[in-house]
């Protein structure tokens, strides 16, 4: 089956611009897959494959009730779920090799809506007024690019046209880049890690890498957790080495790494080999200091950088994260083994760090022993999250978990 680069936007309002980007696109002798998502019309300066009432059939709307309606935030919202399903049938059907799209402010909503659909490595391309915006929730864990339309898309000028084909000739070149051929390894393995772990993970990367694996850290930062998840969803790793989860205390405490309370659980639902540690669940992360909310105001509060204040986690959030996480854990599918590093969860809970509290890590520890079921094997260490000995008993439990479950 011959692949396609799918063409996505607002046909209505810039069909002209659309056409030139397409036009573009020909010319490097690639084939057009295009979908229309303008409610009020469509164009008549190229074929259109999908137009904007299959559209909103697809996410289970009428065109004729949004045009009637004149709601623009709903219209937005349904052209991006319809639009998102449509990519992601011609994903499914292997027909797309990838996707651009253009617009200003809704339209750049939509495109980005529905490049969600298209897993990672198909290339994903927005022009748009936003491009210096930021967009980091429209784009999420995505690899999608962004590029700015310097002047708005209404026709042709002598600025936005160059940029239309630029976008054209970039799009065609990202869609036939062939993987560089790699070295074998004996599998993927993805880990979180913080700077408070990095100690940990770079120790545990040594490892891996000597033994035949390839690594892949994943900042846990919010973006950092969701992509790892995404990614673990879509079968590309072999095993996972959950070294950082502190977006769990992020997403208990409203702080601003939370990964939503889909973390850690994709690697349960693909049955992949996981060992799990609760590192740097003895902090929340905030912004600046005045961002703090004021119900945490008699915490312990620490400041990383300027702009981000990490606040120890108490007895109660202890508790409730020790549940949360064997909660996760009695999911799964997989192998998991939980490490517990007795002397301290994070670089700043240390003997004599600002964060060192063992009496309020122990109640997370205890926690999670009484609440994971008999599946979950749970290893207890005298080390600190840091220390060389424990990085090499991670490495050595996750290599003997892979290799039973070969």
């Amino acid at each position: 089956m011959n692949l396609s680069i799918v063409l996505i936007g607002c046909f209505d309002t810039k069909g002209e611009a659309f056409s030139h980007l397409r036009t573009g696109i020909l010319a490097n002798g690639e084939r057009i897959i295009t979908i229309n998502t303008g409610v009020m019309g469509t164009t008549t300066d190229f074929p259109v494959d999908y137009e904007s009432d299959a559209v909103a059939q697809a996410a289970g709307q009428s065109i004729a009730d949004l045009r009637t309606d004149g709601d623009r935030g709903r219209a937005i919202d349904v052209m991006g779920r319809g639009a998102a399903t449509l990519l992601r049938q011609l994903v499914d059907s292997g027909r797309v090799k990838a996707v651009v799209g253009m617009g200003g402010g809704g339209g750049t909503s939509i495109a980005l809506a529905a490049m969600q659909a298209v897993p990672f490595g198909i290339p994903k391309l927005c022009l748009t007024t936003l491009a210096t915006k930021d967009l980091s929730r429209q784009i999420g864990h995505k690899d999608i690019t962004l590029m700015p339309s310097v002047v708005d898309i209404a026709g042709l000028n002598s600025i936005i046209t160059p940029l239309l084909e630029q976008a054209a000739a970039a799009i065609c070149a990202m869609s036939n880049v062939k993987p560089a051929v790699t070295h074998h390894s004996l599998g993927r393995v993805a880990v979180s890690m913080f700077g408070n772990t990095t100690a940990c993970v770079e120790q545990c990367t040594d490892l891996l890498k000597k033994q035949g694996y390839e690594v892949f850290a994943f900042h846990a930062n919010g973006i950092g957790g969701q992509t790892m998840e995404s990614l673990i969803g879509e079968g590309y790793f072999d095993a996972i080495l959950d070294t950082t989860t502190t977006e769990l205390a992020d997403d208990l405490c409203g702080g601003i790494c939370s990964a939503s309370p889909d973390r850690l659980l994709a690697a349960g639902r693909r049955g992949i080999p996981q060992v799990v540690v609760p590192g740097c669940l003895d902090m929340v992360n905030f912004g600046h200091p005045d961002t703090v909310p004021t119900q945490f105001s008699n915490r312990i509060l620490y400041s990383w950088a300027p702009h981000v204040t990490l606040m120890r986690t108490d007895e109660t959030d202890n508790e409730e994260l020790g549940r949360r996480l064997a909660q996760k854990l009695n999911q799964s599918r997989g192998p998991v083994t939980v490490v517990l590093p007795l002397a301290g969860l994070s670089q700043l809970d240390r003997e004599g760090g600002i964060f060192y509290y063992p009496a309020v890590n122990k109640v997370l520890f205890e926690t999670i022993k009484s609440h994971v079921s008999q599946t979950v094997n749970v290893i207890e260490s005298a080390a600190h999250i840091n220390d060389a000995a424990f990085s090499a008993l991670l490495v050595d439990c996750l290599v003997d978990m892979i290799q039973k479950n070969k």
